[in-house]
């Protein structure tokens, strides 16, 4: 193997490990027909990440754009395109892209953090979350969304840090994109990749390469270039994960494996029975470690996505906006008319004084939580701790809900938190069901202003 070959391979087990609280933890799942226990695809995502980062719910509106435009990503500019879909996203609300999102065409979009025999470089490109949302905006199918990332990746590469921190933290991606008809997988090492249709079943992918001998689309110069490192002998069936995967796992990537092992038993046993419900559970299960609380990372948000076959019923999305999905609520969003950006989960922004604009980057911290959060953090910590006041957890209460009264004891009141939050969900649950059944007809203002009604109630049950 030829020297130069030997020191990338070190350099990405030394990235890979670049610490032991390495957020490598995320998980995607997806179940299509017949898995799923109704004619529907149904996707879902938690987003690990550093357990102080916000995670906001960001409604764009679609979009008409000059030709010759140019659009700002989070470390450089791209090429804009002519018309783009109204999206959702889920994001760490420092940087322009996404950790998961949907878009009004019923396509979805969660990404995973990945190291390889490729170079992960520190050169700042796209981001694999901007990588997302760019496919969000742009394509109507997960196959179409699958092109924009390939393409983009081909033209710009991937790399920047991926954390708000002045220490630089970079991955590689891989993507679970979804639609009403079918899943993909897309798998990245560097510039390079490769695809798998999932056109019926469950699938998930963990922090690792997932997919084997069995692929539907790839890079052209993917297999000459394995060849020409002397990763495979170009003899027999091409394995891409045995060929591309590093040759000394690191200790938090060994723990992908038994979480990626656990994530797929999970779906094995709800086969022709999943439903948004089932992903939910298995996104809130914690003895896996799918439900993450790990040293200085945690699960930071979540998503599930009922996507119809049926072109006539919408697709329904249930995010989170907040952390740990064992204690938080799943709230609806339709597109519609009546979609909007609901305030409660956007965070502040801070223009051309933001620490991720300023160079050096992130050498100054600013306050991005959302109201929500807040509240849900107190929340939280009574439910959690049982006996928790706002102070303790060092909440500046200016933007955030007052304190909780101390009338209760903390166990009692994390008791009514969680009895609410569980109501709650269970309202929203109840709405879609009436809602695909046709025993609920909205008028269009109400459909899409669902996510926003289900965030203020959450709100309320907490101050």
């Amino acid at each position: 193997m030829a020297l130069r070959t030997k020191l990338e391979i070190l350099e990405g087990e030394r990235m890979a490990s670049w610490s032991p609280d390495t957020p490598c933890s995320c998980d995607c799942f997806v179940s299509v027909p017949p898995a799923s226990a109704i004619p529907a695809v149904i996707f879902a995502k938690n987003s690990d990440r550093p357990r102080d980062e916000v995670q906001e719910v960001v409604f764009v509106p679609a979009g008409t754009h000059a030709p010759g435009s140019r659009l700002q990503c989070t470390y450089i500019e791209v090429e804009q395109v002519p018309k783009t879909h109204a999206v959702i996203l889920s994001r760490p609300s420092w940087l322009w892209g996404a950790e998961m999102g949907a878009n009004e065409h019923g396509v979805c979009i969660g990404n995973e953090a990945v190291w390889t025999k490729e170079p992960v470089g520190e050169g700042e490109a796209l981001l694999g979350m901007d990588l997302l949302r760019l496919a969000l905006e742009r394509g109507s199918s997960a196959q179409e969304a699958l092109h924009v990332i390939t393409g983009l990746l081909e033209r710009y590469g991937q790399g920047g840090s991926c954390r708000e921190d002045p220490t630089p933290f970079c991955y590689h991606n891989t993507f679970l994109l979804a639609d009403r008809t079918e899943a993909w997988v897309l798998e990245t090492a560097g510039r390079l990749w490769a695809a798998q249709r999932i056109p019926a079943g469950a699938r998930n992918i963990s922090n690792q390469l997932s997919i084997g001998t069995d692929l539907s689309a790839e890079h052209p110069e993917l297999r000459p270039h394995a060849r020409a490192q002397g990763w495979w002998d170009g003899q027999g069936a091409f394995d891409f994960a045995q060929a591309f995967s590093l040759t000394q796992q690191p200790v938090r990537m060994e723990a992908a494996k038994a979480r990626f092992q656990a994530g797929r038993l999970l779906l094995q046993q709800k086969q022709g029975a999943i439903t948004a419900e089932v992903m939910m559970g298995i996104l809130r299960d914690k003895a896996s470690g799918i439900c993450m609380d790990s040293g200085g990372f945690r699960t930071t948000a979540s998503m599930v996505s009922l996507l119809p076959r049926d072109p006539t019923q919408p697709c329904v999305h249930f995010l989170t906006a907040t952390p740990d999905p064992a204690r938080s609520v799943f709230k609806p969003f339709i597109f519609g008319v009546g979609a909007a950006q609901a305030p409660l989960v956007l965070s502040p922004t801070f223009g051309a004084q933001d620490p991720v604009q300023t160079l050096p980057r992130f050498q100054t911290q600013v306050d991005r939580r959302h109201t929500l959060y807040c509240r849900h953090q107190v929340a939280l910590g009574l439910m959690e701790s049982e006996q928790v006041t706002p102070r303790e957890w060092g909440l500046p209460w200016g933007h955030c809900s007052p304190p909780l009264p101390q009338s209760d004891s903390g166990k009692d009141r994390g008791q009514q938190l969680r009895q609410k939050q569980q109501d709650l969900e269970q309202e929203g649950l109840e709405a879609v069901r009436g809602l695909l059944a046709g025993e609920w007809a909205p008028c269009p203002q109400e459909l899409g202003g669902l996510f926003q009604a289900f965030v203020e109630k959450e709100s309320q049950a907490y101050a």
